[in-house]
């Protein structure tokens, strides 16, 4: 290990663990590792695999739905 990772590794330590696990999964993420990077909770996976399937069916939002939020959010 360099000196330089030494030092950002000691400086971690101190962090949230939050923190701590974000700089993680982006250094996990640099090097290569094969995990998933983000953990998702069952709620989060359900909402995902819901999205899938909508999309798989040809469900999407119209063109007045999208316009709609971004109006919603000035842009």
């Amino acid at each position: 290990m360099t000196k330089l990772l030494e030092k950002a590794v000691a400086a971690a330590r101190d962090l949230p663990d939050d923190v701590q696990d974000e700089i993680a999964r982006i250094m996990l993420n640099l090097a290569g590792e094969d995990g998933p990077v983000i953990e998702l909770s069952s709620t989060q996976e359900g909402s995902f695999a819901e999205s899938l399937a909508q999309a798989r069916r040809g469900e999407f939002a119209s063109e007045e739905d999208v316009s709609s939020v971004w109006a919603r959010h000035g842009l």
